[in-house]
């Protein structure tokens, strides 16, 4: 993956994530991985759940794989005039660098019992079906931020099955990922499942970032 003059290239974004106080590197080899916890403060959790349970909507998803049952939450585009999305994507891009442009409108996930998002990679696969209606203006994603906003019951982990480490909800807790290995191809390595709930609500943000400007 190339980006632009203007975005931060990813070897430099995992430099700046790695050299952050507040920011931990996830020890594996096979992916640029890392977790910030506390990221967002409790009143800016609670205002963005309240937007996320005014607007929520079926999750819809590119391929599917013939499974009417791959994604099961609900899911909210936040409006970037709202005052907690301001503040939300003014902490991202002063932990991450990342032009505004090159970023997707951030979005809500709201997950209850049993609901999940089954094993898959946010990367859209070259060649794949999907791939030129997606990609053609923006190119691919580049790095994936998620932030979990409340505590949950039981269950909704994150697995990331090829690295070993499965990630529990946190409120605050804030993890990020390069879609690429280091040579630019995507990589398959950051598959990772969002594991029922068992008990409670899981309230979810997610930021994707493109090698291109959004829109």
């Amino acid at each position: 993956m190339q980006t632009s003059a203007d975005s931060v290239r990813p070897a430099e974004l995992a430099a700046r994530l790695a050299a952050h106080p507040r920011v931990q590197r996830v020890p594996t080899p096979k992916a640029e991985l890392f977790q910030h916890r506390d990221f967002l403060s409790p009143d800016l959790r609670r205002a963005l759940i309240a937007l996320i349970d005014q607007d929520r909507r079926p999750s819809t998803i590119a391929d599917d794989n013939g499974d009417a049952y791959f994604r099961t939450s609900e899911t909210c585009d936040l409006d970037p005039a709202e005052p907690a999305v301001r503040e939300l994507e003014a902490l991202l891009f002063d932990l991450n660098g990342i032009d505004p442009r090159f970023g997707e409108p951030c979005q809500g996930q709201r997950y209850a019992v049993g609901q999940e998002f089954k094993a898959h990679t946010d990367y859209f696969t070259p060649g794949g079906p999907d791939y030129d209606k997606f990609c053609a203006v923006a190119g691919q994603r580049t790095w994936t931020f998620m932030i979990y906003l409340n505590q949950v019951e039981a269950g909704g982990a994150t697995r990331f099955r090829a690295i070993g480490k499965t990630f529990h909800p946190e409120p605050g807790k804030l993890l990020c990922w390069n879609n690429a290995r280091s040579d630019g191809r995507v990589n398959p390595n950051t598959l990772h499942h969002g594991m029922k709930v068992r008990k409670g609500v899981k309230y979810v943000i997610t930021k994707w970032y493109r090698e291109r400007p959004w829109g």
